[in-house]
């Protein structure tokens, strides 16, 4: 059997976690923009207000919770691809929006008017499609919601951009119609965050290639 290389192993995890990192604060920045949520929250949100929870299950407990069935499908379906970063983007992603929060808060007062709030929002879609194809490039896995996107691309064969587009609109779809709330954000996060994923992938591919290579000596 052969032996991993615990180096390459721990150079894409941190390529993972600084993808993440900047991942979520193009989340953040989207967040703090005011003008709806993501569409994976979206059915969240909706889950939350459909089903009769027990009192102590919270919001980001029913997140977690929809993180984990998905990766557990995914498990059964494509044990290949859920890795340790998928652990750790699931792990990880809220301490770090809360890190964010509190430098970024501050530049969003509720008396901020609409027209600076959007460029907000399409920064924050363009700093969170950077920092998820860096992630998805460290092939040290990645978030339980891109996963999808990831295994579909490769099943079917279709660029990633187009069909990160379908799964966010059917996931923003799907919340709606169980009562979660679908704001300008989400239709922008939807349709723009997949095309720049797909312009930045290999753009991040290069550097995760740079990286890798240093550490393995292929490059001086």
């Amino acid at each position: 059997m052969k032996r991993p290389n615990w180096t390459e192993l721990a150079v894409r995890v941190l390529l993972l976690l600084a993808g993440l990192t900047v991942a979520h604060l193009g989340v953040t920045l989207f967040l703090e923009s005011d003008l709806g949520s993501d569409p994976f929250n979206v059915l969240v949100q909706g889950l939350y207000r459909a089903l009769p929870w027990p009192g102590w299950m919270t919001h980001g407990r029913v997140h977690l919770l929809v993180s984990l069935l998905i990766v557990a499908v995914l498990l059964a379906a494509a044990r290949n691809y859920v890795r340790i970063g998928t652990v750790l983007c699931m792990a990880l992603g809220g301490p770090i929006i809360d890190l964010w929060t509190v430098p970024l808060a501050p530049l969003f007062p509720e008396t901020l008017a609409l027209p600076w709030r959007l460029p907000a929002l399409v920064a924050g879609c363009v700093i969170l499609a950077f920092g998820m194809t860096v992630v998805i490039r460290s092939e040290a896995g990645t978030g339980p919601n891109d996963l999808v996107a990831v295994v579909l691309s490769d099943k079917t064969g279709k660029p990633f951009g187009p069909v990160r587009v379908v799964v966010d609109l059917c996931f923003a779809l799907a919340g709606f119609l169980l009562g979660g709330v679908v704001g300008l954000g989400t239709i922008v996060c939807a349709g723009l965050v997949g095309p720049c994923a797909q312009v930045f992938l290999p753009v991040s591919g290069r550097l995760c290639d740079f990286c890798l290579n240093k550490i393995r000596g292929d490059m001086p």
